[in-house]
């Protein structure tokens, strides 16, 4: 069982979830989403109640929305905007810093952002997202984003969350498929990689391009 890690959540730190709301459709994922808001919440120690997470989501309208739903000491927030059009691929680069494999915060998706912020700032004029290694040089994950390598032998791998990764939602659903499976994964493999996919539930797997 995973231990409480509570320091802090008093600072203004808040629980994140992001969404898409679909005409026709609905919330995205929503179950997923909430049960993954639900664990932190636990290991946090934010009293969390379903319902009332809930009872503060509305979206209507024509076109899809990207939603944000958090949870801080003082409750529930929710959001939404126009979520965009789709883009056929996205550029990526490597992230200077490094992540610590060993970082319990690593697994819960919260406020506390400041190195993916800060690498999301850095970002030269045309790249879409950075990758970021851990300390022992192991891929870990995009900064909104989970990694997908597709070998040469035709299986798909993304890093295991010991590697010092988010256990998003999208990765969540393909490894229940059986449609990915965990891997430790360094800079070599996407250079010999036949594809390279970045993606969230938010948007889906986005093919990618490493540029070097």
């Amino acid at each position: 069982m995973e231990s409480a890690i509570c320091g802090g959540v008093s600072d203004g730190t808040r629980l994140i979830e992001t969404f898409g709301w679909h005409p026709g459709e609905g919330f995205r994922h929503l179950n997923r989403h909430l049960d993954r808001m639900g664990r932190s919440a636990k290991v946090l120690g934010f009293c969390f109640d379903e319902a009332e997470a809930r009872a503060v989501m509305r979206a209507d309208g024509s076109l899809p929305l990207r939603c944000r739903l958090t949870l801080g000491v003082e409750g529930f927030a929710f959001t939404s905007a126009p979520l965009g059009a789709p883009v056929p691929f996205w550029r990526i680069g490597m992230a200077l810093a490094r992540l610590s494999s060993d970082d319990p915060w690593l697994r819960h998706k919260t406020t506390r952002r400041a190195v993916y912020d800060a690498a999301r700032a850095a970002m030269p004029d045309g790249v879409d997202e950075m990758l970021f290694l851990n300390e022992r040089g192991e891929l870990c994950e995009g900064t909104i984003s989970t990694l997908f390598v597709t070998t040469r032998a035709g299986d798909v791998l993304t890093p295991p969350v010991t590697s010092g990764c988010l256990p998003g939602i999208l990765r969540e659903i393909l490894l229940q498929q059986s449609e990915v499976r965990e891997a430790v994964l360094v800079p070599e493999d996407l250079r010999r990689a036949v594809r390279i996919e970045v993606g969230n539930s938010l948007r889906g797997r986005i093919a990618a391009r490493l540029l070097v």
